[in-house]
């Protein structure tokens, strides 16, 4: 199947695609700042350069695009077009994300990831439901990992006692 615009049009929009300061991050950090929790945003010296980072909490929290991420959340698909690429690519992600978070927690971090599809799409949460986890997560200070998705078969938040 070929591209249906050129190939000007589409490095455009890929050129676009932002890494930072996504609306799912914005509103996340938004409403965990309400809750008065405060943060540092991108840390280059971290793993993964994390989207929140809780220096005192010694906790990291990611919020992952689903399809650049690879999510099993069913809400993204790989184009049909140059699809060896977008495997590779993909992969990759997921591959570099694994290792990130076991950085950080072998550096005695507690990483969260949170979803795309847990604060945007059909599967959505309420903000309030999806901060007020990552909240208790990180008040908690117990569990090493924090998982947030959006509905699906597994449920809501899911909070895991091993490491990632």
């Amino acid at each position: 199947m070929t591209d249906n615009v050129d190939a000007e049009t589409r490095r455009r929009t890929m050129a676009a695609v932002k890494s930072g300061n996504t609306v799912p991050e914005v509103r996340l950090r938004r409403a965990l700042h309400a809750r008065g929790l405060r943060y540092r945003l991108h840390v280059k010296g971290l793993a993964g350069s994390p989207d929140l980072v809780f220096p005192a909490r010694r906790a990291a929290v990611f919020v992952h695009g689903c399809f650049w991420h690879g999510h099993d959340c069913g809400a993204c698909r790989i184009p049909q077009t140059n699809r060896e690429y977008w495997t590779g690519k993909i992969e990759r992600n997921v591959r570099r994300d694994r290792a990130s978070a076991e950085t950080l927690a072998a550096e005695g971090w507690r990483v969260a990831t949170v979803w795309e599809c847990a604060l945007r799409g059909p599967k959505k949460l309420p903000l309030e439901e999806v901060a007020g986890a990552v909240a208790a997560w990180l008040r908690a200070g117990g569990a090493p990992t924090l998982d947030v998705r959006g509905v699906a078969a597994e449920g809501r938040a899911r909070d895991r006692g091993e490491r990632a």
